[in-house]
């Protein structure tokens, strides 16, 4: 019984394979490109699979049929950008003839796919077109987000034919109203003595500006930059390290009173072992080195110098070190309290270098908030 039933399980699973790869669960599902698709591959590699040679035929009609009445339908629509429904339903009708032409078997059983090839070409000057007379009338509107939805309609209209008039000019027009130019100063720090430590910092700053690929729509130039492109920006990013401490100094200290029992305290011949217990007083030393800082960034209108963000990063970094030293007999320690003991107490890195460590969180931070605000223009 259970050789028939499995029988039976590989026998229906043959069929539901066969089904699936002849197109025939596509067609009746309605899927009629994807029933033509699968039964020609299916013709391809079993040449007189008869299911395949009587579903193909069916879909094929049926799939033509459906693609012309849809091009029907959007021709007579209101949508402004029904010729782009148009062209992909003209050219879904072309890759199914490309499809039956691939293979002799599906052009025996369709002897004249359709193609539409003027079609096409018209259905794409038609839809760039549409495409451009949107930009124009939005670049009309003078501002900025329209700018940018007339960049996105010119950039259409050159896809879909990239020679239609100056199409390519007005994709430039439309760009440069549509971009913000911001112009990043120099970072400021109010400390002579930390002028280097901050070199590290803006050097970052000004790797990331001229990285920056998020938006294409946003522009950062230094200083130097735009003096020397004459660039009118649109807004001002300043960043200002006008709060800060460094190496602000913690040490404390932690006594610990140690006792150990049943340690062996000598062994001689004639009073054989002794044991006891050992004592001593161990003194734990911890020891930070706290740096910390905000940056005041602020990003200010050129025009009418109001302020449009302003936010305070804070970053801190703590070095730390510990030590210990103690008073009795060491055997009452453990191996890492005397390990610690042996330790002696290290000189904090210089002001400077402590300076760079918490600028480096505040980094991370401005990366971030800049990423954000900017990503919406």
């Amino acid at each position: 019984m259970k050789t028939i039933s499995r029988l039976r399980y590989f026998l229906y699973l043959s069929i539901l394979i066969v089904g699936c790869t002849t197109g025939k669960n596509a067609l009746q599902k309605g899927n009629y490109d994807q029933s033509v698709f699968k039964s020609v591959d299916r013709l391809k590699s079993s040449p007189k699979n008869a299911e395949a040679m009587y579903v193909l035929p069916i879909a094929y009609d049926l799939a033509l049929k459906e693609h012309l009445r849809k091009i029907d339908e959007a021709k007579v629509s209101s949508d402004v950008l029904r010729w782009e429904t148009i062209l992909a339903h003209y050219q879904k009708i072309n890759q199914l003839s490309d499809e039956v032409s691939g293979s002799p078997v599906a052009l025996n059983l369709i002897p004249n796919p359709q193609k539409y090839i003027n079609e096409v070409e018209d259905s794409k000057y038609k839809a760039a077109e549409v495409r451009y007379t949107l930009g124009i009338n939005q670049m009309n509107e003078n501002n900025r987000v329209s700018a940018k939805n007339a960049y996105y309609n010119f950039e259409k209209a050159q896809y879909f034919y990239p020679n239609y008039k100056d199409v390519k000019n007005k994709m430039d027009d439309a760009y440069w109203a549509a971009v913000v130019k911001v112009v990043v100063q120099p970072v400021k720090v109010n400390s002579s003595y930390y002028q280097l430590s901050n070199q590290y910092f803006q050097q970052q700053v000004s790797d990331f500006i001229s990285k920056y690929q998020q938006n294409r729509f946003v522009i950062f130039y230094s200083e130097q930059q735009a003096n020397s492109q004459k660039i009118t920006p649109d807004q001002i990013l300043r960043l200002n390290f006008d709060d800060f401490i460094v190496g602000q100094t913690y040490v404390k200290e932690r006594v610990e009173k140690l006792k150990k029992d049943s340690v062996l305290i000598s062994d001689t011949r004639a009073n054989g072992k002794v044991y006891g217990t050992v004592k001593a007083t161990l003194s734990i030393f911890n020891k930070q080195v706290s740096s910390s800082g905000l940056l005041a960034m602020t990003i200010v209108d050129y025009q009418t110098n109001n302020i449009i963000r302003q936010q305070r990063l804070p970053g801190t970094y703590v070095w730390q070190d510990s030590w210990a030293s103690y008073k009795g007999d060491e055997r009452a320690l453990t191996k890492e309290q005397l390990q610690m003991t042996k330790r002696r107490e290290l000189l904090p890195p210089a002001p400077a270098a402590l300076f760079v460590e918490f600028t480096k969180p505040i980094y991370a931070q401005l990366v971030d908030e800049i990423s954000y605000f900017y990503n919406k223009y």
